[in-house]
C-alpha cells in the first residue's frame, strides 16, 4: 500500500472502514483501504489516484441513510483503495476531527465511524460495533451517542443493545 498522505497531498481525508477500526479496537484484516472525502472533493481525490497509476474499477453500491457514493480504484501494486463521499452535513464534521494513527494516517474519529457502521448494516460491521463500542469510555461513548442521536435517531436502541454486547464480550 503506498503512503496515502503523499499520494492525497492536498485532498482532505479521512481512513474509515475496517482499517480504521484497528484504532478502536484490534486489528482485523481487510481487503482495501476506505477512504471519506467531501463531495467537493471526488475529481481531485480520483484525479491523484489516477495520476499515481491506479485504474477505475467501477462504483460502489451503497444503499443507506447517509446518502454515501464510492468508486473502487485498483493501485498498481495490486491493492485497493475506496473512495467515499456524500454532500450531507456529516461529512464535513468526519473530516474536521481526525485521529492519527501511529503512521500519522487521518483516521476518521470514533462517533463517526460507528455512525457509518450502523448505517451499512453489514454483520461484519455490527461484529467491529460491538468490539469498539465494549472497549470505549464513557466520554466516547457520550460524543458517539450526540452523533447517532443527530444523524440516525432511529438507531439508537441498535447503538445501546450494541454498547451492552461489546461490554458484555469484553467483560467475560
Amino acid at each position: 500500500m503506498p503512503d496515502l498522505n503523499a499520494l492525497f497531498a492536498g485532498v482532505r481525508f479521512v481512513v474509515v472502514g475496517g482499517t480504521a477500526t484497528s484504532l478502536y479496537m484490534p486489528q482485523r484484516m481487510t481487503q482495501d483501504v476506505d477512504i471519506l472525502v467531501a463531495a467537493t472533493d471526488v475529481q481531485e481525490a480520483e484525479g491523484a489516484l489516477a495520476k499515481a497509476g491506479a485504474t477505475p474499477e467501477g462504483p460502489l453500491n451503497i444503499d443507506n441513510p447517509l446518502q454515501l457514493k464510492g468508486s473502487t480504484w485498483k493501485l498498481t501494486d495490486g491493492s485497493y483503495v475506496d473512495v467515499l463521499w456524500s454532500a450531507r452535513p456529516w461529512v464535513k464534521e468526519a473530516l474536521a476531527g481526525p485521529n492519527l494513527d501511529s503512521a500519522g494516517l487521518p483516521i476518521v474519529s470514533l462517533p463517526h465511524l460507528v455512525l457509518m457502521k450502523l448505517a451499512s448494516s453489514r454483520g461484519v460491521d455490527l461484529g467491529d460495533l460491538s468490539r469498539m463500542l465494549g472497549g470505549a469510555d464513557e466520554d466516547s461513548l457520550h460524543q458517539v451517542r450526540a452523533v447517532v442521536r443527530k444523524y440516525l435517531p432511529d438507531a439508537m436502541e441498535d447503538l445501546e443493545s450494541l454498547i451492552e454486547l461489546g461490554r458484555l464480550e469484553f467483560q467475560g
